[in-house]
């Protein structure tokens, strides 16, 4: 007899080797044949914007620092932009579900590796008489035993390292939605800074309305005393204070709902809000676009870098999918000792063992793994498009926010100029009422137009800096993936 026919490390060799190439000579019984991909990445290169951004100026310097808001020029928006970084609850749960993503990951690692487990039982019976004569039935009798087993699925055709990877670019995913969420929550804690800001100079107009109201009010009760002016005169003041007392109101109202805004984003109770004093006038950022805008752009913002591992994750993971199609070797062993008794439990005749190789081979299935190869193409379609919507949003959203500033400019400017020329109107009436030749009433309807300038200055200017500040958002808020971008494939392997 040839030695090697007493070998069981070869005989299961041998049978492995035969049954593998039996299924695949039967290979193809479930098919994957008439399923693929319909998403093609879009590239950003044919997304032109060239003549949208001819008059904007390029450099380098352009792309946000990651402390982007340090140069609005307020040490309090520094310190609760970290207070927020620090303690707000919503970037814990982002961190958790990165920490889950990677949970994932070492899930699907341990699929590739193989198990070995220990174990030791003690069984009793007692067989009755009817099946073993005695002294074997109508006793009772214990069999203790130690084992170990072993088995490891074999992975020949790179499914499970393909679910691993898909894992992988998930868990990436999600730790850049992270950085994602931090940015956002900076930018949010900026812009409710500005709103904050502008409620205390909408105040300041309101305030001032009122005194002018108030002493409008009392010229016209002077005026009435002295017959100059009737009832309808006094009646048409009153409503005039009412009126500005009421926006005064509304502008207190606007700070308080500023203050709670920001504690919510600083993660804290409504009296941290409290303690937030009064904004400083806040510089917007400068006009200025870095050069390769659309290309250089997929590794700055962080919701484009996601996607792209998203993508990616559903790559691999049609490629995993695909393997359930072929047939696979799985190896397992187990080795022990058992005795009737204790006592000869350890003994070199109690040893027994087992190999087994096997192969599993898709004949039948009802189409499950059709529909899971399917579903992980449409996942792939689905990711894609999300990349594309993505992109396109995001060229265009940097296009949106750079015509905003321009056309801000331009309104900033005139209402400047507008509120100039008020101021100049209203010394002029002071002037002229301390001469005697105007009056006060006329004094006090000029100041009116020139609070209403000032108020709609205060405005475009806090729109100034909100929109610069949307714009260090569109343009990524100083996140470089760097080289760590995945390609973006037209199709699924």
């Amino acid at each position: 007899m040839n030695p090697t026919n007493r070998n069981p490390a070869m005989l299961a060799i041998r049978l492995a080797s035969t049954l593998l190439a039996a299924a695949l000579a039967l290979a193809g019984c479930a098919s994957s044949g008439d399923l693929h991909t319909d998403g093609v990445a879009t590239d950003a290169a044919s997304l032109h914007s060239e003549r949208s951004f001819a008059r904007i100026k390029t450099t380098p310097a352009a792309w946000p620092a990651s402390d982007w808001w340090t140069r609005l020029g307020d040490a309090q928006l520094d310190a609760l932009v970290a207070e927020a970084l620090k303690d707000n609850p919503d970037l814990a749960g982002a961190d958790a579900r990165a920490k889950q993503a990677q949970s994932q990951v070492d899930l699907q690692n341990a699929k590739r590796l193989p198990t070995l487990n220990a174990d030791a039982s003690v069984a009793g019976a007692r067989l009755p008489t009817t099946v073993a004569p005695k002294p074997v039935g109508g006793s009772f009798a214990t069999y203790p035993a130690v084992y170990a087993s072993f088995s490891w699925g074999l992975d020949i055709w790179g499914g499970k390292r393909a679910a691993w990877e898909a894992a992988l670019g998930q868990a990436r995913a999600a730790e850049i939605d992270a950085h994602a969420a931090r940015l956002a929550l900076s930018v949010n804690v900026a812009r409710a800074y500005v709103q904050f800001g502008y409620a205390f100079a909408e105040k300041d107009v309101a305030d001032a309305q009122l005194r002018r109201a108030n002493a409008s009010h009392a010229l016209v009760r002077q005026r009435v005393a002295a017959g100059i002016d009737n009832r309808m005169q006094i009646k048409q003041a009153e409503a005039e204070v009412a009126t500005a007392e009421q926006q005064v109101a509304v502008a207190a109202e606007a700070i308080d709902s500023g203050r709670i805004a920001l504690a919510v984003l600083l993660g804290k109770g409504p009296d941290r809000g409290l303690d937030i004093a009064r904004p400083k006038a806040l510089q917007p950022a400068a006009l200025a676009l870095p050069p390769n805008l659309g290309a250089e752009l997929i590794g700055r913002r962080a919701d484009l870098v996601a996607a792209r591992w998203r993508v990616e994750a559903a790559t691999r993971d049609i490629a995993a999918v695909k393997t359930e199609f072929l047939p696979n070797i799985g190896l397992s062993a187990f080795a022990g000792l058992t005795s009737s008794s204790f006592d000869n439990l350890l003994s070199l005749p109690a040893r027994f063992y087992m190999v087994q190789p096997a192969i599993s081979l898709p004949i039948f299935d009802g189409g499950r793994r059709r529909a899971d190869l399917n579903h992980a193409d449409t996942n792939f379609d689905l990711a894609v498009a999300q990349y594309n919507s993505t992109l396109v949003g995001a060229i265009n959203d940097v296009a949106d926010r750079l015509a905003n500033l321009d056309s801000l400019q331009v309104q900033i400017a005139a209402q400047h100029r507008a509120v100039d020329a008020a101021r100049q109107a209203f010394d002029l009436s002071q002037q002229r009422y301390k001469a005697g030749i105007g009056s006060y009433l006329d004094t006090l309807s000029v100041q009116q137009q020139l609070l209403a300038a000032e108020q709609r200055a205060a405005a475009l200017d806090a729109q100034q800096v909100d929109t610069s500040v949307r714009l260090v958002q569109a343009l990524g808020g100083g996140f470089d993936a760097g080289g760590d971008v995945p390609p973006v494939a037209s199709a699924a392997p």
